[in-house]
């Protein structure tokens, strides 16, 4: 963890390079950092994913709305200061990949940051030893 997960009606679909906007916010939490220098999320466990909604119902279906809804799911532990940063940083890139899109069309954006202690946590990978943090 941590999983960046972004939900979007499908009318974007022809709009926008979603796969560029993953490798950009991958990039963007990979780079954050704590107070003392250290990584805010670790290399190999950082995920961002995008789904297109097909079916969808966007406000009072008067235009043809769309919206775009981040989640970013973090594990309990780091500091407010911390988790306002990375998210400011996100929004940030988001807000910049769909600039050309807000002045051609209505389009909603939400970024939402959850954190909490895992009922259940269970690890797999041979990605996290690739990388030193």
């Amino acid at each position: 963890m941590p999983h960046l997960v972004i939900l979007y009606t499908a009318n974007l679909e022809q709009e926008t390079d979603m796969t560029a906007l993953c490798r950009d916010l991958a990039d963007v939490m990979v780079k954050q950092k704590d107070e003392t220098g250290e990584p805010v999320f670790p290399t190999g466990g950082t995920r961002v994913l995008a789904y297109p909604a097909p079916h969808y119902a966007v406000a009072d279906g008067q235009h043809d709305y769309a919206f775009v809804y981040l989640n970013l799911r973090m594990g309990y532990g780091r500091s407010d200061a911390i988790k306002t940063r990375a998210g400011d940083a996100l929004l940030a890139r988001v807000k910049a990949h769909f600039d050309s899109l807000l002045s051609k069309r209505h389009l909603g954006i939400t970024l939402q940051i959850d954190e909490g202690r895992e009922v259940y946590n269970a690890k797999h990978s041979n990605i996290h030893p690739l990388f030193p943090h």
